[in-house]
């Protein structure tokens, strides 16, 4: 049977067009009953014959009631096609999780296509809305169950739609709330994951204290959406993404496009129930309320006052300054900042996601078994507390929990909220370090079969078919080696090094051909672009693919054949590029050493076999190529990267300390550097809308300024005006202290802007510009076992070499920026994650080792400093004055950059060095932490 669908739409041009599309409707969709006799034939049976009922779901109650439906205790669900591309439009990140659970063959979650059902396709009627098109479309489908299953099992529609509701009863059809529903389970535990909607059906019980002085309206209404697209469109509100600062949660900045500044907001009351990461509309307030702050150290248990307000205390954080007041920090008279500050007068996009944390001390209600109130206390100190409704608190103190929010009324001081499920007891190492990933939200979940079964048949071997493959070079030959960390099993790259007849070098930079098992469009493609990178934890590893695939089949481990895409130039002595080959190929690398043993090797003048001796030209070759980097305006910057010796049987840290890095990384670093560029050059030749590169945005001297006023303090004069100007200043900032260069090149590596990936179509080529690297082109080619978006430059450098089809997505730009989206969030997860586990496992190290050291003052603030550690690679707040004191008897000179306790000689500048005790306190209960003492 067919239909015809119309719609229309505007076009780029701004012309309106109507679109007409047939639709075809058909009479053999499966129900999904099992017993059903007239769907016999069909093969997937996901409904229950002995269930209770079976539940067809509105579209309310999967974008609200998600934690609830991922319970084990909700089975026998049909989602229909409707509500699936309803809840895909309304939000992304819960149509995945629906979606996994139907696919989830261990669920009992059928998708049944009721917009291609001949008996359950509705057409539009004249003047009604899409929503009570969609609602009626539910009703229908409802029935339809109803009728066809008959007497055998209840088919009962759940909605918090109280219209829908109505409707669905008046046409005879079995209809509850999600609450009464689980009411009827007579699970009370289940209780606790239903989210009271604000409307509907269920009456919300108020959490708040019902003293009349708490009752007060205390935030103001969120302008509606129509006023706020008004008013930015004739810039009385601008639009941004709401950052709470890390260390004071009461004080934000949105970044505004219309201004061309950060907007600063400050209280609670001004940040008007936002959350951080929130896509919010702000209001600039008048400009004599535009007063700078004092620069305090926040204390960690600080209580939530309105009237305190902190500058931020990273580069994660800090906003964009326009200028520096220059007032010293003891004087009383306000001063006007050139810092807009405004308030939130309404949200456009929320970034409400489930939180980590623990319930607040509170004594025990008398009784049990009935409903308690408690507040949620998240370990992100940006969160604001969240009040929930439990009944069955007793299980829930003293216990990591996830909790995710619901709404937050202008009535209530916090927003509210419900348990979703508990993850362990609070300080267990496991328990914590799954409250990372949470946070962070990594995918751990194991793959599934659909996935597993898209891996090659193991053990897998070099098959005759790929030597006879015309577009794959056999260098089996080549001595091709790999230089990794120690103890890797996921090799994805290897080099050679072969001295020409004619005194040239052919050098081949070798990266594991993971697109030959990873093909577009399968569960395992599908999977790893979701998961979009590996995430490196202390001592642990969440793989973006299947083991078998990272560290067999596709490792480039000594002595076994195996697949590569390989980049070949033709050097001459001094590093100069005569040509340039790409090709597929087998390798058998016959050497997978550590940067300790190829190190070692270059080291060592005795010895003189063919490996060292490639190594040793590698390593001359790639000191020349750094060298002219550099002289381009490459920076050289400095992180201190931590690493930690772990027990192999209790995992626990034995030993901390800097990360060494030596020649031999660098080696591999630049020849890494040199085949990304080589391939964002083909690549962007051939598909100059359409392929996926990485830019790092100039940083601007505002972003700067923090670094500009720590040199200057100490008489270091940085040039900012390119890449190339402050990599020479950075060369050439030296004194006494031998620490003292890498402190500068840590302080301007916490200015930058982060390295982003991006589709060339989207910006124009100027843009393209990666300016620490100094270079005009740059992507990922390097890592596909562990990056997605080395897979998906894989395909288009494959297809530049018309050796694969170009895969249908490169030719939808909108598909393909929401894929550097993703990739870009998920980069920043991971290394969000990887910093997460590293405070964690740098607190169990020095709980029991109270530890006396050297550090170095990198900030001042009013009532302190902040201190970097060199040896152990940590950062942390020195306190000069008690608790609460808000430094009255210090005064900043901010253009020295030293704190001075007047009528005294003490004083401490920004980079002088001073000894501290580090020990691991505990000022507030479940949040530890390591509190660093000067000596």
């Amino acid at each position: 049977m067919l239909q015809s669908k119309s719609f229309v739409k505007k076009t780029k041009q701004g012309r309106i067009q109507k679109v007409v599309r047939e639709h075809y409707l058909r009479d053999d969709i499966y129900c999904g009953f099992g017993p059903c006799s007239t769907c016999a034939a069909a093969a997937e049976r996901k409904l229950d014959a002995a269930a209770a009922a079976i539940l067809v779901v509105d579209t309310n109650v999967v974008l609200h009631q998600i934690d609830l439906l991922e319970n084990p205790a909700i089975e026998d669900v049909v989602l229909l096609s409707v509500v699936l591309d309803e809840v895909k439009n309304k939000n992304l990140a819960v149509f995945n999780r629906i979606k996994a659970l139907c696919i989830n063959k261990a669920r009992r979650f059928y998708v049944f296509a009721n917009e291609q059902h001949r008996d359950t396709y509705v057409k539009d009627m004249v003047g009604e809305s899409s929503n009570d098109r969609n609602d009626r479309a539910i009703r229908v489908a409802a029935r339809w169950y109803q009728n066809h299953l008959g007497e055998s099992v209840k088919v009962l529609l759940i909605t918090n739609d109280r219209d829908n509701k109505r409707k669905a009863i008046e046409e005879g059809l079995n209809a509850e709330t999600v609450e009464s529903y689980v009411r009827s389970l007579a699970q009370p535990g289940l209780l606790d994951l239903v989210v009271v909607p604000t409307s509907g059906d269920v009456t919300m019980e108020d959490a708040e204290d019902h003293r009349p002085s708490k009752k007060k309206v205390i935030y103001n209404e969120h302008k509606p959406m129509s006023e706020i697209t008004s008013g930015l469109r004739c810039g009385i509100y601008h639009q941004g993404k709401l950052r709470v600062n890390r260390y004071n949660p009461f004080e934000a900045y949105v970044g505004s496009e219309s201004i061309g500044d950060e907007i600063v907001i400050r209280g609670r009351s001004n940040m008007n129930r936002s959350f951080d990461g929130d896509i919010v509309a702000v209001e600039l307030l008048p400009q004599d309320q535009w007063h700078e702050s004092k620069s305090f150290i926040a204390d960690d248990d600080e209580e939530e006052e309105e009237d305190v307000h902190l500058v931020p205390n990273s580069a994660d954080d800090a906003p964009r300054n326009t200028s520096s007041t220059q007032s010293s920090v003891g004087s009383s008279a306000p001063s006007v900042s050139s810092r807009p500050v405004g308030r939130v007068v309404g949200i456009i996009k929320r970034n409400w996601n489930s939180y980590c944390g623990s319930l607040q001390p509170m004594p025990m209600p008398a009784g049990s078994g009935g409903v308690a109130h408690a507040l949620f206390v998240s370990k992100d100190r940006r969160i604001p507390k969240i009040r929930i409704q439990t009944r069955q608190l007793e299980n829930l103190v003293n216990k990591r929990i996830v909790v995710a929010v619901d709404s937050w009324d202008v009535l209530s001081r916090y927003p509210s909220g419900h348990y979703v499920r508990t993850i362990g007891d609070i300080g267990d190492k496991e328990t914590e370090t799954e409250v990372v990933l949470i946070e962070n939200d990594i995918n751990t979940r194991p793959f599934s079969t659909q996935v597993l079964a898209c891996l090659p048949p193991l053990p897998w071997t070099l098959s005759p078919g790929d030597l006879a493959n015309p577009n794959r070079q056999d260098l089996r030959h080549v001595r091709v080696f790999s230089v990794d960390p120690p103890g890797c099993r996921d090799i994805d790259d290897a080099l050679h090094c072969t001295l020409l007849p004619n005194g040239n070098f052919e050098v081949g930079v070798h990266i594991a051909d993971v697109t030959n098992f990873v093909h577009p469009g399968t569960p395992l493609d599908e999977e790893a672009a979701q998961r979009g990178t590996s995430v490196y934890l202390v001592g642990q590893r969440i793989d973006m693919l299947p083991k078998p695939l990272t560290e067999d089949v596709c490792s480039l481990r000594a002595d076994v054949e195996r697949l590569a895409f390989s980049v070949i130039w033709e050097m001459t002595p001094d590093a100069d590029i005569i040509s340039t080959r790409y090709t597929k190929s087998v390798i058998k690398s016959c050497a997978a050493m550590s940067y300790v043993e190829a190190q070692a090797r270059m080291d060592d003048s005795r010895l003189v076999d063919p490996l060292t001796v490639d190594l040793r030209n590698l390593n001359s070759l790639a000191k020349i190529m750094r060298q002219r980097r550099c002289d381009r305006g490459a920076l050289t910057l400095a992180s201190a990267e931590v690493k930690f010796e772990i027990d192999s049987e209790t995992h626990d840290p034995l030993d901390i300390g800097i990360y060494q890095i030596r020649e031999a990384n660098q080696m591999i670093e630049e020849f890494m550097l040199a085949a990304n560029i080589s391939v964002a050059e083909k690549i962007l030749k051939h598909f100059p809308l359409c392929s996926l590169l990485r830019r790092h945005p100039s940083p601007t001297k505002e972003m700067l300024e923090p670094l500009l006023r720590t040199a200057s303090s100490v008489g270091l004069n940085l040039d900012v005006s390119s890449s190339k100007a402050l990599a020479e200043s950075l060369d050439n900032a030296k004194n006494n202290d031998p620490y003292f260069n890498k402190l500068i090149r840590i302080l301007a590596t916490r200015c930058m802007t982060q390295a982003v990936y991006f589709c060339s179509g989207d910006l124009t080529f100027s843009e393209y510009y990666h300016y620490g690297l100094a270079a005009s082109l740059y992507t990922h080619f390097t890592s596909p076992i562990r990056r997605y978006a080395d897979v998906v430059v894989h395909r288009l450098l494959a297809a530049a070499l018309e050796i694969a089809k170009l895969p249908p997505i490169f030719q939808d730009g909108p598909q393909l920026t929401g894929i550097a989206d993703n990739l870009n969030y998920r980069h920043r997860n991971a290394q969000m994650a990887s910093r997460a586990s590293v405070e964690l496992h740098t607190l169990i190290y020095f709980r029991t080792r109270p530890t006396d050291t050297e550090a170095r003052i990198v900030k001042i603030k009013a009532n302190g400093f902040i201190v970097f550690v060199p040896k152990f690679g940590i950062e942390g707040p020195i306190y000069l004055t008690p608790k609460g004191d808000k430094g009255g008897d210090w005064i900043v000179d901010e253009v020295h950059q030293r704190v001075t306790k007047p009528g005294t000689n003490i004083s401490y500048a920004v980079l002088q060095t001073v000894r501290i005790h580090m020990e691991v306190v505990e000022p507030q209960p479940h949040r530890p932490k390591l509190q660093l003492t000067l000596i």
